[in-house]
């Protein structure tokens, strides 16, 4: 790894451009699990048969293992205009890397390709790309990455029994992984929280713990910043229950579904490569409303008194529990803040094979209620129905990640459960995978295409099943390329925000440390200059801030970030850059937020301003880097045009 000097010294030279419930009561809400049907078998344990080691996923990065091609543009000299001059130009590089270096051709736009004796690393490939810039002789130099179609086709040892994905009656899943498979999307589970799972971890960040009481949290205190699920279970004669029951690992199961990792074992989520974090709400005898409220704001990067602010802010919220009663007031307001910062709100209708308006948050206003259905393309029996239900999902004899203990956790397993928490993670992860193909959709805007886009329920639905079974494949099919067009009589919007690509040096934004525009066309997003954060290799906060009107029709804010680390880490965000609105009145709202996880090119982000309309805000870009390895945040081409 190099040195966090040598970083330092590197990142204003453009380094590291790198390629890669019980009604009336205090206990508000239960997970919404279901008995098990006498057809399907939910409930027992799925096994898994031994993992095949000769198969591998096909959705795995081809470039993860580093590079050993190279696409060089070359300054347009008399020394760079035969091969023996342009060899010059690497051998340093070459012999810093040790290896071998052979030009194989000329590419249509007049660059060359060269190749390395052997592959190198990530990092290796880092600094041999440095230094070749540092030759003096090179405009520009890149990894001669391999692409793969945006496609998946699972190897998982328990896919074929994910018949909600591919079955008959299923939401034609697979072929919306032609478009996307979620990556850059965060989906909050509020539920029971995590636990360790081999299929899980690497798609999991940190969550937090909003169970305030002991009792019911198990782990000897309140709030705190660890989700482990502690186990649910209860003996007979408590939470009003005649009969014990085991713990229910509520919370793994749903983000399994929502997205496991697509490897050569058990189950693959909806959005496989989308990111999941749990905030814990439910434990022994359900949660409390406040505690659910509290998590709703939080997980979509609200405040909470006493709470840490949520860092990594969630996209989409998956609610798979239940009470009954009317929403209320703090179920209400929580949901409408949540859609309010533009996170669609995913919630169960509830197992009483009764009128959803009867369930809560099933008949919260501005939620997305999901109804299940059965394999045969009926409704599920348990299943609650009526005009509160947007859509439906797969919902009965369910496989995916649970953990095997009875009481506390031991190890990870499967099992397959039924349940409207079963459907309600389907379409979670269907979401995920529309706002990976198209980031500016509002929450109404995903509510109506899925609505849209579903399908009649194959089988019979009696009561009524919203606009029917959500069909994944037509869903993505119908966001075509992602951004609505412009009709043509409309002229190009302009930005309200001065020097959005850092053209002019800091003219506009204000920074801490003020040398946060860097000049090098190799490492800008576009131009020849950007915004940078961090890098240093220490504890350390920056900040790029710049004070916008947002026009009273609303706008959006979209900007362009690159990371480049020397962080080795495939699941902790230890540094992070957080996208903000600082608003005198309401405080700091975090929009989105990125992480040494996002290492990779630049990637081009749009978030809703609209809720700021007609104030004058500041609006910052906050970068926060740990003691250890360094990470460097780059920006460039920020706009915010009115809507």
């Amino acid at each position: 790894m190099p040195s966090t000097t040598s970083l330092r010294a590197r990142r204003r030279a453009g380094a590291l451009l790198c390629a890669a419930v019980l009604a009336g009561g205090t206990l508000a809400a239960t997970p919404a699990t279901a008995a098990p049907e006498s057809n399907d078998g939910a409930g027992t344990a799925a096994v898994a048969p031994a993992p095949n080691h000769g198969m591998a996923a096909s959705s795995a990065d081809p470039n993860a293992d580093g590079y050993d091609s190279f696409i060089v543009t070359y300054k347009e000299t008399s020394a760079n205009s035969t091969g023996k001059g342009r060899a010059n130009a690497w051998g340093k590089a070459a012999k810093e890397a040790g290896v071998s270096v052979k030009e194989l051709r000329e590419t249509a736009l007049g660059s060359h390709v060269i190749s390395t004796g052997k592959k190198l690393t990530q990092d290796e490939s880092a600094a041999f790309m440095a230094d070749l810039r540092a030759s003096g002789a090179v405009d520009a130099v890149e990894p001669n990455a391999i692409m793969t179609a945006a496609a998946l086709s699972p190897v998982d040892a328990l896919y074929s029994q994910q018949w909600g994905f591919t079955g008959v009656n299923g939401m034609r899943v697979p072929g919306a992984w032609d478009a996307t498979t979620g990556a850059g999307v965060l989906v909050g589970v509020i539920d029971t929280g995590q636990t360790d799972h081999s299929d899980l971890n690497a798609n999991t960040v940190p969550g937090y713990d909003f169970i305030s009481s002991s009792t019911v949290s198990r782990d000897g205190g309140g709030r705190d910043a660890n989700p482990r699920d502690e186990g649910d279970w209860f003996l007979a004669g408590e939470c009003g229950q005649p009969q014990g029951s085991d713990s229910s690992w509520h919370g793994t199961h749903v983000a399994g579904t929502v997205a496991a990792v697509a490897n050569t074992q058990g189950v693959v989520g909806v959005a496989p490569n989308a990111k999941v974090q749990h905030a814990r709400v439910l434990g022994k005898c359900g949660g409390s409303l406040a505690d659910i409220a509290d998590a709703i704001v939080w997980s979509a990067g609200g405040s909470v008194p006493g709470v840490p602010a949520n860092p990594t802010p969630v996209d989409v919220i998956n609610m798979s529990l239940g009470g009954s009663g009317t929403c209320g007031t703090t179920y209400q307001n929580a949901i409408n803040a949540a859609v309010g910062r533009g996170v669609p709100v995913v919630v169960a209708a509830g197992n009483e094979n009764r009128d959803a308006s009867l369930a809560r948050p099933a008949n919260c206003q501005n939620t997305i209620t999901v109804a299940a259905s059965d394999a045969n393309g009926n409704r599920s029996s348990f299943s609650n129905y009526g005009a509160s239900v947007d859509v439906t999902a797969p919902g009965s004899a369910i496989v995916s990640t649970i953990d095997t203990g009875t009481t506390t956790p031991v190890g990870e397993g499967y099992a397959k459960y039924n349940g409207t928490s079963m459907a309600t993670p389907h379409v979670a992860g269907t979401v995920a995978l529309m706002l990976a193909k198209n980031s500016s959709l509002s929450p109404a805007q995903v509510e109506s295409t899925l609505k849209t886009n579903a399908r009649p329920l194959p089988g019979v639905c009696s009561g009524g099943c919203g606009a029917g079974l959500v069909d994944a494949t037509k869903t993505l099919n119908a966001l075509g390329g992602g951004v609505t067009p412009t009709p043509t009589p409309t002229p190009t919007p302009s930005t309200v925000l001065v020097n959005g690509g850092f053209e002019s040096g800091a003219t506009g934004w204000t920074g801490t440390p003020s040398d946060f525009v860097v000049t090098d066309s190799a490492a800008a997003k576009s131009g020849s200059r950007y915004g940078v954060l961090n890098g240093y290799g220490r504890r350390n906060t920056g900040t790029i801030d710049q004070r916008v009107t947002v026009p009273a029709s609303g706008a959006s804010l979209t900007y362009s970030v690159q990371v480049g680390t020397d962080e080795t880490t495939s699941f902790s965000q230890y540094d992070t850059l957080s996208v903000q609105v600082v608003d005198g009145y309401s405080g700091t709202s975090t929009l989105k937020s990125h992480s040494n996880l996002d290492r990779g090119p630049y990637t081009t982000h749009t978030v809703d301003l609209s809720r700021f309309a007609g104030k004058t805000v500041t609006l910052r870009f906050k970068g926060t880097e740990d003691d250890s390895a360094a990470t460097v945040f780059r920006i460039d081409d920020v706009s915010v045009i009115a809507r």
